[in-house]
């Protein structure tokens, strides 16, 4: 009889994967989860450190999430919602405009992240088109950033690891030089610069700012980059260079919403507001996919008209709206609303980035810990004073990452930065494991 590991590789092609690798590490099939943990079918039990590619946001199988679900599934699982709607997908947004930056008001649902990035984007591009200013048609972010991969969000994005074949599909960008904090070219450090480095800004707007309609960015945390944190003055800076430039300016919160960075939002760290939001993972706690584009009054306003104007924004997808996402977003939101969530996530967070530093910092491979909310990042190079990376061939990340799979810690890298992105309800216990487990198999993968 064949195991659940050889009917899965009969059949799945699986995302972001090499399928030949999966000869010598086979896929580990699932049975159940509860909280941060995972049980497959051989019984082995993982601990989910990476919030299964960092949606799963209170743990899984919640009890508050799964009630909701089964409570909606008896009422209405679907419904069109072009002139349609349900109470569900209204109550979310009389919700979530309680937590949302000042001067959001709108809400457009899509069915995923990638796509409510797309929405974005043509969103901005037409805001631009109805008000005047059809020249403003080019599109700006930053380098190393990740937006999804569609072809629109894949072209946003800036990682060859997923784009570089694509790019005669792609749209061209205007491109703005990340901050590196780590690497920093000014010689500064993140915790007491003047974001020197947003002169790369300032230059790419002053030569093309009549043409540029937006500005896509993933506020302080460029994720799939290798978890690189920058400060929140840059976005300061930024929303200010925008209003100048009369440039939209879109958060990309789909990986940084919800608590991850310390905050509700990132952008809460900067004290000021985006023209577009994009929601999804930590949206409906992990459960079901659905993602809001999130714009104001103002850019909402240019699209209202008689309908023979032609100025509807039309755009849409099958599952918006859907009444079972909704449920369980509502009930990622009650569970937050009192706040000991996200307070208890914070007083946790200064444990977990301290006891990081503590084991890790003086490891002779490990070049730089970073952290912010629970995020924590080590990124691993060949030489510590050089900051030389080591050769992506011989994927020291991914050894350390089949190491600790045997140990019962899930820590998919990106490259070699190995980071742990958990759950908002780990505690200390877990952090004591998972970090162990991890230094172990650093030091294990790096003798050898």
């Amino acid at each position: 009889m064949q195991t659940w590991s050889e009917r899965d590789l009969k059949y799945i092609w699986h995302p972001c994967s090499q399928m030949k690798d999966y000869e010598t590490l086979p896929p580990m099939v699932i049975d159940h989860g509860r909280g941060i943990y995972l049980f497959d079918t051989d019984g082995n039990k993982y601990i989910d450190v990476i919030s299964s590619w960092w949606c799963n946001l209170l743990g899984h199988c919640n009890p508050v999430i799964n009630a909701a679900i089964k409570k909606q599934v008896d009422e209405l699982e679907h419904v069109i919602f072009a002139n349609f709607s349900n109470k569900r997908a209204i109550e979310l947004c009389e919700e979530l405009i309680k937590v949302i930056p000042k001067g959001l008001c709108k809400f457009n649902f899509s069915d995923n992240g990638s796509a409510a990035v797309e929405c974005a984007l043509k969103m901005s591009f037409q805001y631009h088109y109805q008000t005047g200013n059809p020249q403003k048609k080019r599109f700006v972010a930053l380098t190393d950033a990740y937006h999804g991969e569609t072809i629109g969000a894949l072209s946003v994005g800036g990682v060859d690891l997923y784009s570089e074949i694509y790019k005669p599909m792609l749209m061209d960008i205007l491109r703005i030089k990340a901050p590196d904090c780590y690497r920093c070219p000014y010689g500064q450090c993140r915790d007491n610069c003047k974001c020197e480095c947003f002169e790369q800004a300032e230059k790419v707007f002053e030569e093309y700012g009549n043409e540029i309609c937006s500005i896509i960015i993933e506020p302080l945390l460029q994720g799939s980059a290798g978890m690189k944190i920058y400060p929140p003055l840059y976005i300061k800076k930024l929303r200010e260079l925008c209003d100048e430039y009369n440039v939209i300016l879109i958060a990309d919160e789909i990986a940084t919403g919800y608590g991850r960075t310390g905050k509700m939002f990132a952008f809460d760290h900067a004290g000021v507001s985006p023209d577009i939001m994009c929601l999804s993972k930590g949206l409906t706690g992990g459960y079901m996919p659905m993602s809001i584009t999130v714009t104001s009054q103002k850019i909402y306003d240019a699209f209202y008209a008689d309908y023979n104007t032609g100025k509807a924004f039309m755009h849409s997808h099958t599952y918006s709206g859907n009444p079972l996402a909704c449920s369980a977003a509502l009930a990622v939101l009650e569970i937050l609303k009192d706040g000991s969530v996200l307070q208890r996530a914070q007083e946790n967070a200064v444990y977990f980035n301290n006891m990081i530093k503590d084991k890790f910092l003086n490891m002779p491979n490990v070049g730089e810990v970073r952290s912010i909310g629970l995020i924590n990042a080590i990124e691993l190079v060949k030489d510590k004073n050089t900051k030389e990376s080591f050769d992506s061939k011989l994927r020291v990340g991914y050894q350390v990452y089949k190491k600790a799979l045997k140990k019962g810690v899930i820590l998919r890298p990106l490259g070699d930065v190995i980071y742990f992105n958990p759950p908002l309800i780990i505690e200390r216990e877990d952090m004591n494991f998972v970090t162990d487990v991890a230094q172990e198999c650093i030091s294990e993968v790096l003798k050898g």
